[in-house]
């Protein structure tokens, strides 16, 4: 596995944005929606993997952030908050207050201006486990195609599909949809659609545009469902997430491709599956 870096970036307005470095599985998307409820870094350093670091201290009343500007706000005499215990300062909302008193405070905006400072970030990073994995961490699924094949043309027509999958914990419903939809859509494509002409004269791909190169369209996309399993894996790491990226997409093609064997008796190994291999 490789060092992934996650950065939370606090910038002049008080919003807060990522800048990450190599994929985690869980994506930057679902970080933000994550840590949507906060706007705070904890100081404890990372000692798990990044994204859930960087997630959980943002979600938090943490501490880092007040450590960074500790000698920009309790220490700084035209602050509300001079002289206030780290301890005592609450972190909410894009906002730095007092703990029993909420009107006690300022906002990022005034105190990154009032000292000249355009943001405030943090980093962490993560190398992967310093020993051997014990546990298989990874996400599956199991894909249901039921196609109608004609038997005078050899047209494939998808009828209905199912997608289910088990990603351990699906912090955003909406996202994780999209995401299976979308897979599932395309691999109809790779399927049934789409195939790549290479000119072997010269390497050009001779049907470069959308005329000549099939994608699915509304009227390829049947009923099509996806279902997610409850439950959560503690031992992939502390937020209990499994990536649902490529997943969704790889069982598709060979959901539809067991469906027309099991219609017609034969076996197609190539794709895009049409009408010449079928008659």
């Amino acid at each position: 596995m490789g060092a992934t870096v996650m950065n939370p970036v606090y910038d002049f307005a008080g919003q807060v944005s990522f800048v990450t470095g190599a994929s985690s599985g869980m994506g930057l998307a679902t970080a933000r929606a994550f840590a949507a409820s906060g706007a705070a870094v904890a100081l404890a350093d990372i000692d798990d993997k990044a994204v859930h670091a960087a997630a959980e201290r943002l979600a938090d009343d943490g501490h880092q952030v007040l450590a960074l500007v500790c000698d920009v706000t309790v220490e700084d005499r035209e602050s509300s908050l001079y002289g206030v215990r780290e301890d005592d300062v609450i972190v909410r909302g894009g906002r730095l207050h007092v703990k029993n008193d909420p009107a006690r405070g300022e906002s990022y905006q005034r105190l990154l201006a009032r000292n000249n400072r355009s943001h405030l970030e943090v980093r962490g990073s993560y190398g992967g486990p310093s020993r051997p994995e014990r546990h298989s961490i990874s996400a599956y699924n199991a894909t249901f195609a039921e196609v109608a094949v004609d038997a005078t043309l050899g047209l494939v027509r998808v009828r209905r599909m199912l997608g289910v999958y088990d990603a351990g914990r699906i912090i955003s419903p909406k996202l994780a949809e999209s995401q299976a939809i979308g897979g599932i859509v395309g691999g109809i494509g790779q399927a049934l659609l789409e195939h790549t002409v290479t000119d072997h004269r010269d390497g050009r791909i001779t049907n470069a545009n959308l005329a000549d190169y099939l994608v699915p369209v509304n009227a390829d996309v049947p009923d099509v469902k996806a279902i997610y399993l409850n439950g959560e894996d503690p031992d992939g790491n502390a937020l209990g997430v499994k990536g649902l990226g490529e997943v969704v997409l790889v069982g598709v093609a060979p959901a539809i491709a067991n469906a027309v064997f099991n219609a017609t008796g034969r076996r197609i190994r190539e794709l895009p599956i049409n009408a010449e291999a079928l008659l």
